[in-house]
C-alpha cells in the first residue's frame, strides 16, 4: 500500500470512528434528522454510532478490511433516507437547503471511497 493509500485508509478510519462516537456525544443532531418512520430513534442512534466507530477500526485491521468496507457501503446506503429526509426538513425551513442537498451526492463519493479499499 502506498503512502498515500495508507494516508487515506487512517482518515477514512478517523473520520468513521469520529462519526460514531459523535452519535453519543451529539445524539440531537442525529435524532433531528432521523425520519419519523425509524422506530426506537434514540437506541437506532446508538447502535448506529458503536457499527459506524467499529467498522472505522476495523478498517485497519487487514483480516477484516475488506467486511469493514463492505459494512460501511451498507450502513452509508442504509442511511441515505435521512440524509434526504434532512434535506425535506431543509427545504421547509428554508434553512440550510445548500448544504443539505450537497451532502446527497457526496454520499456517493464517500461509497467510492471506500469500495477503493477492496
Amino acid at each position: 500500500m502506498t503512502t498515500l493509500q495508507l494516508t487515506s485508509l487512517y482518515l477514512m478510519s478517523g473520520f468513521y470512528v469520529f462519526a460514531g462516537v459523535s452519535h453519543f456525544l451529539i445524539p440531537k443532531f442525529f435524532l433531528k434528522i432521523m425520519p419519523r418512520w425509524v422506530p426506537f430513534p434514540e437506541q437506532i442512534n446508538l447502535i448506529v454510532g458503536v457499527i459506524e466507530a467499529l467498522l472505522g477500526i476495523g478498517l485497519l485491521f487487514p483480516s477484516i478490511q475488506s467486511w469493514s468496507v463492505w459494512g460501511i457501503i451498507a450502513l452509508l446506503i442504509a442511511v441515505f433516507p435521512a440524509n434526504i429526509y434532512h434535506y425535506q426538513l431543509a427545504k421547509q425551513k428554508g434553512e440550510q437547503v445548500v448544504a443539505t442537498i450537497v451532502r446527497l451526492p457526496i454520499q456517493g463519493l464517500l461509497i467510492y471511497w471506500a469500495y477503493t479499499f477492496i
